[in-house]
């Protein structure tokens, strides 16, 4: 029996420490990339109004993908492009009418004055976006907890357009709007610690490419800020 005993006693030991040696060694990637799912929100302010005003919240959502590409050895350098989608609603006082003339649709727009009754005046843009940026990052091996700078370029296709008016009399709601720019670029940052980023992005296209107010050319970009997420 102490002979049976003690081959339990030997064995127990040895899968003891054969357990603690697994835990210590822990597996590192050194060869990890950082490709993420990202999602932000923001608020959307347009810029270049000439007499446009805002009013209410203008909000935007954006989701997609990025491919990490590391650049250094320790790979807290990286370049990555991806694909995503954009959501962006304004809402202001710049008024649209269709007309039919002469067998064509025609596009014409006013600014609707303060003492004018609306409930809603809004604008949705739905984009397809290919992001593609320059990373920095406190990232190691072991860690995804780290601190990050990313900046970069996005070139938006418009798929999907939207505007409707309500009053107490009547809505009118039109879509695929030939006025607007089907391209959009800018560029942009996403700064901040682990999940939690600062989000802004500059446009450097005009949202409509041949709209006019009075003979004038309207010439709106917009100015988004909010907050970024990005998931592994």
């Amino acid at each position: 029996m102490r002979f049976y005993f003690s081959i339990l006693t030997l064995f127990f030991f040895f899968s003891a420490f054969a357990q603690e040696e697994v835990v210590e060694k822990k597996v590192v990637d050194s060869l990890y990339r950082e490709d993420q799912f990202y999602l932000n929100f923001t608020y959307n302010s347009l810029k270049n109004l000439n007499g446009i005003n805002q009013n209410k919240f203008s909000s935007g959502f954006c989701i997609g993908f990025l491919r990490d590409m590391p650049i250094n050895k320790n790979r807290t350098i990286a370049i990555a492009a991806g694909l995503g989608y954009s959501l962006n609603i304004y809402n202001d006082n710049l008024y649209q009418n269709r007309l039919e003339v002469a067998g064509k649709t025609e596009n014409t727009y006013e600014i609707l004055s303060s003492d004018i009754y609306y409930d809603k005046n809004k604008t949705s843009l739905n984009y397809l976006d290919l992001p593609i940026e320059f990373r920095w990052r406190s990232s190691t091996p072991d860690s995804h907890r780290f601190w990050r700078i990313y900046t970069g370029f996005k070139l938006s296709y418009l798929i999907g357009d939207r505007y409707k008016f309500v009053n107490d009399v009547q809505t009118k709601v039109y879509k695929s709007n030939t006025d607007l720019n089907k391209f959009q670029y800018g560029c942009y940052m996403a700064a901040g610690w682990n999940t939690w980023n600062f989000y802004a992005y500059y446009g450097l296209s005009p949202i409509y490419k041949s709209a006019k107010i009075n003979g004038e050319d309207i010439k709106m970009t917009t100015f988004n800020l909010g907050l970024q997420f990005y998931i592994l």
